[in-house]
């Protein structure tokens, strides 16, 4: 793993200076000096709007759960070239109708999870405390930070993960990723269409995994960085 770098925290309530280790996951800390005990995220909320330009240039600038899966060469309809040539402007990204609707039919999907599960979630954006430039996107994030949701409203993802019961491949990538930037232990997977039943399904971070994602997102920047 890359726990290699430490913060200086103060404590929530005597406002003595901390060490703490910056990992990819959460951790609690017990003040040494009044015993008090919280949690510290592995991640910071960034204060944008998703979908404005600000958003767009913020995204632009790091690397986000969508890019994962091309950058593990598990997206079809992109490679890790085209990405980087996105990156760099010199080919523009594209957005279809299916995409388009997602993103409107998206509010309503996150209410349906809402009243399905009972847990309260929020759209955010996270910058890693460890690398500035892994960041992502929520779609749903408990006010608490204790569970994420990312989710779905296409027609494709949602007939596969209806007869499969299980998450297209070209997403483990986006998700693993999310679960990178979170440092929680699972994500919901949720499939929303009007009028038809949703589909949850819960997936499990995988530690292997997310060591060769951050391996390939890390030398991936660093080749942006190299070309810009």
């Amino acid at each position: 793993m890359y726990d290699v770098a430490t913060n200086i925290i103060e404590c929530v309530h005597c406002q003595q200076k901390l060490r703490v280790p910056v990992k990819m996951g959460t951790i609690q800390v017990t003040c040494p000096k009044c015993r008090s005990q919280w949690l510290v995220f592995p991640y910071r909320l960034v204060d944008i709007a998703q979908g404005t330009s600000e958003w767009h240039e913020w995204r632009n600038q790091g690397l986000g759960a969508s890019d994962a899966p091309a950058i593990m060469g598990e997206n079809p309809w992109k490679n890790p070239e085209r990405l980087l040539k996105e990156k760099l402007n010199e080919l523009n990204s594209w957005q279809n109708d299916a995409m388009r609707r997602g993103i409107e039919l998206e509010p309503v999907a996150r209410s349906s999870y809402e009243r399905m599960t009972g847990i309260k979630v929020r759209p955010v954006c996270l910058e890693s405390n460890q690398f500035n430039w892994l960041r992502a996107s929520i779609d749903g994030l408990a006010h608490d930070g204790s569970s994420v949701v990312e989710i779905k409203c296409g027609e494709s993802v949602y007939r596969h993960a209806a007869s499969e019961r299980q998450v297209p491949q070209y997403y483990l990538g986006q998700l693993q990723h999310i679960l990178a930037v979170t440092g929680l232990p699972r994500i919901d997977f949720w499939c929303y269409l009007p009028e038809r039943p949703e589909i949850h399904l819960c997936i499990d971070r995988d530690n292997n995994y997310i060591d060769r994602l951050i391996k390939r997102e890390m030398e991936f920047w660093q080749e942006f960085m190299r070309r810009r």
